[in-house]
């Protein structure tokens, strides 16, 4: 209907169903839902956080959702990564916390709006913060119990032993050595787990029982592990060490237990010929290793050991080591062979 076709004098009726109001200067509004009893650390500007979220509008109508994507929401706080309402409302949050978060448009999507978000629009976000974490942020070791007799602990290269539950901060569990049934084994200081783990693993002695929590630029970082670990989540782990055998000096893969024999090469060449193949030198280093005068590097292959030292003293390459060419470690620091 135009309005030249309302007629003079007219009483009108209009029936209105108000969707939402704001004011200009209002700011956003915060429920608290959920807050978790133990809060030990509250969210600041300059985190990394991750949430799931619903988002309406004020008269219920729906508009996006976290879940409906199945992962979380990851942003930096504080810092214009997000409208400006949430920027705000995500400052001062707990792991686990619920909150309900009401933005005016002014600091959501103003006039214009974006996507199925109308314009002016006064937005209702209800978050669950699944954890947060910041760049600067080390690991976290909290040791539950040692035993009476804590005095050996452990250090780079040695090889452990030892049990574990891994999960995120809500408590969701990732993977347990306990649920296999075996022990999860390495050496300390080689790599062969993340470099947070690597950490929390340090300084520890037989028997303890401590929690480790890693964030993700000590852990699987922005990418995580496909399946397993979500990007850019912070992890916890429940350690339990189980065997602890003492490795070997920095840069040594074999050691003498006690005096090196001066006639070093002659015991190795068995035959007498002037020349040691790798058989020979391997048969005389495990023979070693089974008296206890010598001693590997725990946790390796010890084939593998054997034949790069062997390889350190071929110096020639011809697959044969000569008494001119045998040289102990204090001989030549550049290899780890003797």
């Amino acid at each position: 209907m135009a309005w030249k076709d309302i007629p003079g004098q007219a009483s009108l009726v209009f029936d209105v169903a108000l969707l939402d109001l704001h004011n200009p200067k209002d700011g956003i509004s915060i429920e608290n839902k959920v807050v978790p009893e133990n809060c030990e650390r509250r969210s600041q500007s300059g985190d990394f956080l991750r949430y799931h979220y619903n988002g309406t509008l004020l008269d219920g109508t729906f508009f996006d959702s976290s879940y409906s994507r199945n992962r979380t929401f990851d942003t930096y706080i504080g810092q214009g990564y997000v409208i400006a309402g949430m920027d705000e409302g995500l400052l001062g949050v707990c792991i686990g916390e619920k909150r309900r978060i009401v933005v005016p448009p002014h600091l959501g999507y103003g006039e214009e709006g974006r996507g199925n978000i109308p314009g002016s629009a006064v937005l209702v976000f209800d978050i669950h913060v699944i954890d947060f974490h910041n760049p600067s942020d080390s690991i976290s070791i909290t040791s539950h119990y040692k035993p009476p007799d804590c005095s050996v602990l452990s250090k780079k290269g040695d090889y452990l032993k030892y049990h574990y539950n891994a999960s995120l901060l809500d408590g969701t569990l990732l993977d347990s050595t306990w649920n296999l049934g075996k022990t999860y084994n390495i050496v300390l200081g080689s790599g062969q787990v993340v470099l947070g783990m690597d950490m929390g693993l340090r300084e520890m002695c037989v028997g303890e029982k401590r929690t480790v929590i890693i964030p993700p630029h000590l852990g699987y970082g922005e990418a995580g592990v496909d399946g397993e670990v979500p990007g850019s989540a912070v992890l916890v782990f429940d350690i339990e060490l189980l065997e602890l055998v003492a490795g070997l000096p920095e840069g040594y893969m074999f050691v003498w237990n006690g005096e090196v024999s001066a006639n070093l090469f002659e015991e190795i060449d068995k035959d007498g010929d002037g020349e040691v193949l790798l058989e020979e030198f391997s048969e005389y280093i495990h023979a070693q290793v089974a008296s206890g005068k010598g001693k590997l590097a725990p946790g390796f292959d010890a084939e593998m050991i054997v034949k790069n030292m062997f390889t350190n003293q071929d110096r020639n390459g011809d697959g044969k080591v000569t008494a001119e060419e045998f040289k102990l470690k204090d001989q030549e620091a550049k290899h780890d062979e003797l």
